[in-house]
C-alpha cells in the first residue's frame, strides 16, 4: 500500500487541496495570489482592482465583491459586475449581482465545494476589465496507467430503490403446523421399527408394522408427511396403548423466532419482506413477516416470527440468525454506493471523476439502504463517481496534512 501512494504522489498533475483560508491550494503560483484588504483575491488592471471574497457568517455563502481605483474604494453602484463559475463536469454556473454597502454581493449561493475557475467581466468608467483564475479544493489529477493500477472502479450516479431496514435477530423454529406425531390406529403390539431418529421419510412410506390385539393381524404404518424423524418413541415388542411412537417434522419451511423491542414494533407490519441471515453471513433467504404477538414477554421484549423456505435444510431449528425487515423501500432521483463516500475533513464526500481529473464533492446524505445510500444534495445524476479505492484519493489529498475551513 505505501508503494501505491509513493506512485501516486509522483504521477499527480497538478494537485490541489482544501486548506486554510479562503482559497489557498497545494500548487505554490496559486497560494501566491495577491490579496486585499478584506483578506479576499485581489484582482488588478493599470488602476481599477476588484477584491473577490465569500462571506458566509451567518448567511450561506455568497459572493462579495470590493472595487477599488488607485487603492481607493469605488461606489458599488458605478461598476457592472458579471461572474461565471465553471465547476468540474457541470454547466457554466452565472453569479449575478447587486450593491449593498460599500460592496457588490452575489444573488445566488455559493455551494460546496468552493473548487472553480472563475471568469470575471466588469465594467467601470466606461472601461472593460476582464480576469480569470483557478481556484481547486479537493482535487487531485491521475494518468490513465495509474487509475488502472490503483484499481479505482467508477459507476454513473443516477435513481435507486432504497430499502430502508429494521435489523432482528432470532432463532430458526419448527412450525407448529408441521410436526407430525405418529400414533397406532388400533391398538397392538409393535412387530417391526423401519426408521431412525435423523432418517428422511417420504409421506406414505411405510415407518411401523403393528399386530392388531383384537384382530391378531399385521398392519402397516405409513408416514403422514415428507420430512425428518425428530423422535422414535418406541421399540419392537411394545404395546403401543395410544402412546407416542414416532414423532416427524417437516422442515421445507421453517419459523423465525424474532425478537423486538419496543420501538421495532412502532415500524413492523405482518407481511412486510425479510431477508434472513446467519450469524456467519454465508447464507441468506427471503421471506415475510407473518405474525408479531399482541402482547411483550417479561423483559419488555415482543415476539415476532417470519417464515423462510428450507427447501435443501440449511436453516436447523435452534439455528441463530439475523434478520433486516423492509420498513420502507423508495426510489430516490440520486443514490451511490456505500463503498464510494469517504470521511474527508469531518463531512462525508464523494469522489468524482471527469477524464483524469477526480474531485471530492461534499453530499448530504438521506436514506441508508444494504448497498446504496440516498444523496439529497451535492452530487447530480449521470455524475461519474468513484466506487472503489477512493480512500488513495483520500490519501493523497492529505498527504500534505492540509485542513479545510471557512
Amino acid at each position: 500500500m505505501k508503494k501505491v501512494l509513493m506512485g501516486l504522489s509522483m504521477i499527480l498533475l497538478s494537485a490541489t487541496v482544501w486548506a486554510a483560508g479562503e482559497h489557498a491550494t497545494h500548487t505554490e503560483a496559486e497560494a501566491d495570489y495577491a490579496t486585499g484588504p478584506q483578506g479576499g483575491r485581489l484582482l488588478s488592471e493599470s488602476d481599477f482592482s476588484l477584491e473577490i471574497t465569500i462571506y458566509e457568517s451567518g448567511v450561506p455563502p455568497e459572493m462579495r465583491v470590493f472595487a477599488y481605483q488607485n487603492d481607493k474604494p469605488v461606489e458599488p453602484d458605478d461598476v457592472t459586475l458579471d461572474i461565471t463559475l465553471h465547476r468540474l463536469g457541470e454547466k457554466p454556473e452565472d453569479i449575478a449581482f447587486q450593491a449593498e454597502d460599500d460592496y457588490l454581493f452575489g444573488k445566488q449561493t455559493i455551494v460546496e465545494p468552493h473548487s472553480f475557475e472563475v471568469e470575471v467581466e466588469a465594467h467601470y468608467d466606461g472601461n472593460t476589465y476582464q480576469w480569470r483564475y483557478h481556484s481547486f479544493e479537493g482535487r487531485t489529477q491521475l494518468n490513465e496507467r495509474l487509475i488502472k493500477k490503483s484499481g479505482i472502479q467508477t459507476e454513473t450516479a443516477a435513481a435507486q430503490s432504497i430499502a430502508t431496514t429494521n435489523t432482528l435477530f432470532g432463532v430458526i423454529d419448527v412450525p407448529e403446523d408441521r410436526i407430525f406425531r405418529v400414533h397406532a390406529p388400533y391398538p397392538g403390539t409393535v412387530e417391526s421399527v423401519d426408521v431412525s431418529t435423523g432418517d428422511r421419510v417420504e409421506k406414505g412410506q411405510p415407518i411401523l408394522r403393528v399386530k392388531n390385539q383384537q384382530t391378531l393381524q399385521s398392519y402397516r404404518v405409513n408416514s403422514p408427511a415428507t420430512g425428518e424423524v425428530t423422535k422414535r418413541a418406541v421399540t419392537v415388542g411394545e404395546h403401543t396403548g395410544g402412546n407416542l411412537l414416532v414423532e416427524i417434522a417437516a422442515l421445507s419451511e421453517v419459523w423465525v423466532a424474532l425478537s423486538m423491542f419496543p420501538q421495532d414494533i412502532e415500524q413492523l407490519r405482518t407481511g412486510m419482506a425479510v431477508t434472513v441471515f446467519d450469524l456467519h453471513g454465508h447464507e441468506r433467504a427471503n421471506g415475510e413477516l407473518t405474525y408479531i404477538a399482541p402482547q411483550m414477554s417479561g423483559g419488555h421484549i415482543a415476539r415476532a416470527r417470519a417464515v423462510i423456505d428450507n427447501a435443501d435444510g440449511y436453516w436447523r431449528p435452534g439455528m441463530h440468525v439475523k434478520a433486516e425487515v423492509s420498513v420502507d423501500d423508495t426510489t430516490v432521483p440520486v443514490a451511490v454506493k456505500r463503498s464510494a463516500i469517504q470521511n474527508l475533513f469531518d463531512r462525508p464526500v464523494v469522489f468524482i471523476q471527469v477524464g483524469e481529473i477526480f474531485e471530492a464533492r461534499p453530499v448530504e446524505l438521506g436514506r441508508h439502504g444494504r448497498e446504496y445510500v440516498e444523496v439529497i444534495d451535492g452530487l447530480s445524476a449521470g455524475m461519474e463517481y468513484v466506487t472503489e479505492n477512493s480512500y488513495l484519493l483520500k490519501a493523497d489529498i492529505l498527504k500534505d496534512g492540509a485542513s479545510h475551513s471557512h
